[in-house]
């Protein structure tokens, strides 16, 4: 028994196997369905009702058997069934009259003559025959209801109440044992790493703490970007820390019927409590702990504020020496209820960030070091060219590489794989096979020409990376950046070079093709973006100026119609969106002009050779040549081989076949 209740933390045992019960309810289950089908199929009562006429003509034709039973109030007994013809094959050779004292004598007297010798009195029915059925039917009934709901109540504890085991918590246990991760396994956020640390240290020493009378807070919320790495530190917590960790996502309180949510956070923090000291994780908080009000959770008697009351009353009764922590991780801390993030209850709050160029690059080498990766690949330059890539982005980029290399038959990664691996998770895969129109494809050439050369000669403008025509997920072609650095805040000569940039693939097009497309859509909908958050939001409009016009989430969230400028300020704001974007129009196709022989080799180029990197494209504008072979040349070498081991008689042209195409560089 000792090493029994080793297995389970203090205060979680587990609940008495219930086989027992389940075969003890069947078996009542099966005695309770017999008797119904008893009562259903075969009335208590197996007797026909005959008139009294009736059974004065049965008897005259000799059709009854005698005796005759006389009760108090009926007259039983049984047909000959085999001498009456025409009967139903349904009918019952067991009938009953009914007799009172207002019952005519005469049929009686006659009926007496025809069977003189065949009556008997009889008792009346025991109570055997008419209450037995019935007391078998309800017991049954009451015995169902004991043993799968009443039963199921006690075995559910003070946690389920009535609902049984909907009010039991759903949490998952995790041991330093279960958990793999440890905070070697999380980088680029060192900061949050440092805070959580901390926690660890109280957990596994809290006298150390006690002794200058400091308190660990009770509460930690982990807030950041989606795949910034929020659930990895709270695993990483569960495998540092050797305490038992109680992980739970926010949606897993929300059931259909009411106050389960309640029950299950009550259930959750008793539990808890018995196996302090511990860790309580709850990710997604969100999904119950929004902002309680009218417009905000759907009204006072929601389900999810009763579980938001529910998780505030149990982190209030927490006291100093329960050694509990509950880590909270959400990525939408503006919606947050301002009683769930007070001191008191989540006291400190940590901001996982997306990675910096050295967190990139901390990351690329734990996923890398999981693969075999080839002596080419430059992970600092993976991790400079990946800005805003969060660390779910690059374990994708690493997995993809690796998937391209295998089906490429390579035996390692190749610093292609991990480029096209970042351009694949970046904008979509490659769609080489797609059949575009020659026209198309030609609107396509001097519209990605356009958006290079305008990023090329832009000095506030991102650096080039490479630019394609191939089709990419929902994209025609794409110009590819390459920032030089980390960008946290723009400024106004950025947001005027991109806008250049945005317009310049449709003014390529007008100028060479002599019409436009709705290719531009994207472009377009991006520079909307920048012009409208430059004048609404960072105050770079001269005639608004400094001056916030964008209406907060808190009010946006419940009405969508609010506005907090007049119409006289809307119409300004159309105006000076409409002059920036204007502005950046004629500096574009100023620029365009002047370098019209430039842009038409670029275009040229694209089309032969479809994809063309930022050193090539300079070799184009400066007017020099480069040696690359085109698509076609590479096609028709292709061919070559695969015709070469037909031709050839010798054994030895026919081994192996010729590599892959290529993808242009």
């Amino acid at each position: 028994m000792a090493d029994d209740d080793n297995k389970f933390p203090k205060g979680r045992r587990p609940l008495p196997p219930p086989l027992r019960w389940n075969f003890m309810g069947w078996v009542v289950f099966a005695a309770l369905a017999a008797v119904l089908i008893l009562v259903v199929l075969k009335p208590l009562d197996q007797r026909e009702e005959l008139m009294p006429g009736q059974l004065l003509n049965y008897a005259r034709n000799g059709q009854v058997k005698p005796p005759l039973v006389i009760r108090a109030d009926r007259i039983e007994g049984e047909l000959q069934l085999d001498q009456i013809q025409g009967h139903s094959k349904n009918a019952r050779p067991k009938f009953f009259v009914y007799i009172s004292p207002d019952t005519s004598k005469d049929w009686i007297t006659e009926l007496t003559k025809v069977l003189p010798e065949g009556f008997k009195w009889g008792s009346p029915p025991g109570w055997l025959d008419q209450t037995l059925p019935y007391l078998l039917l309800y017991g049954g009934l009451f015995m169902v209801v004991w043993f799968f709901l009443f039963r199921k109540i006690g075995q559910a504890g003070a946690g389920g109440g009535i609902l049984g085991n909907f009010g039991r918590s759903r949490h998952r246990l995790l041991t330093k044992e279960v958990v793999n991760v440890t905070l070697n396994d999380v980088a680029g956020i060192e900061e949050a790493k440092d805070e959580v640390k901390e926690i660890i240290e109280f957990l596994r020493n809290p006298r150390k703490f006690a002794k200058i009378g400091g308190r660990i807070p009770r509460g930690v919320l982990l807030v950041g970007e989606p795949g910034c790495g929020k659930t990895l530190l709270a695993k990483a917590i569960a495998g540092e820390a050797d305490v038992p960790f109680f992980s739970i996502s926010g949606s897993d309180f929300v059931e259909m019927f009411v106050g389960v949510g309640a029950s299950r956070v009550r259930d959750l923090f008793r539990q808890a409590k018995d196996s302090a000291p511990c860790i309580i994780f709850l990710d997604e908080i969100d999904a119950v702990g929004r902002r309680r009000g009218a417009g905000f959770n759907g009204g006072g008697h929601d389900e999810r504020e009763q579980t938001l009351n529910a998780i505030l009353v149990e982190m209030d009764g927490f006291d100093t020496n329960d050694q509990v922590i509950v880590i909270s991780a959400t990525n939408r801390m503006d919606v947050l209820d301002p009683a769930l993030t007070r001191p008191g209850r989540f006291d400190r709050q940590i901001h996982v960030p997306l990675p910096d160029i050295k967190g990139r690059y901390d990351i690329l080498k734990i996923y890398a070091a999981k693969v075999k990766t080839g002596p080419d690949v430059d992970l600092q330059r993976m991790a400079r060219g990946t800005p805003m890539f969060s660390g779910a982005d690059l374990a994708a980029l690493v997995n993809e590489a690796a998937i391209a290399a295998t089906m490429a038959g390579k035996d390692f990664i190749e610093q292609a794989d991990m480029e096209e691996a970042r351009d694949k998770v970046r904008w979509g895969r490659a769609r080489k096979s797609r059949v575009i129109d020659e026209r198309e494809k030609e609107m396509t050439a001097y519209h990605e020409a356009g958006h290079a050369l305008s990023q090329l000669l832009s000095q506030d403008a991102d650096p080039l990376h490479k630019v394609s025509i191939i089709p990419r997920g929902p994209m025609g072609g794409a110009t590819f950046s390459l920032p030089e650095h980390d960008r946290y805040f723009v400024t106004r000569r950025w947001c005027q070079a991109h806008l250049r940039v945005a317009v310049a693939g449709r003014i390529a097009e007008e100028m060479f093709c002599g019409d436009i497309d709705s290719g531009a859509a994207g472009d377009i909908a991006a520079a909307t973006d920048i012009a409208r958050r430059m004048i609404m939001d960072w105050g770079m409009s001269e005639k608004l100026g400094f001056v916030r016009y964008t209406p907060n989430n808190q009010a946006a969230s419940f009405d969508l119609g609010q506005k907090e400028y007049s119409d006289r300020t809307a119409e300004v704001m159309d105006q000076e969106i409409k002059a920036i974007m204007d502005a950046a129009y004629d500096q574009a196709r100023s620029v365009l002009e002047a370098n019209k022989e430039s842009l038409s080799r670029l275009a040229q180029a694209l089309l032969k050779y479809e994809t063309l990197d930022a050193e090539e494209v300079k070799l184009i504008v400066a007017g020099q040549k480069f040696d690359k072979p085109s698509v076609n040349d590479l096609l028709e070498r292709e061919s070559k081989k695969s015709q070469a081991p037909a031709q050839s008689p010798k054994p030895r042209a026919a081994e192996g076949a010729g590599p892959a195409i290529p993808e242009p560089a």
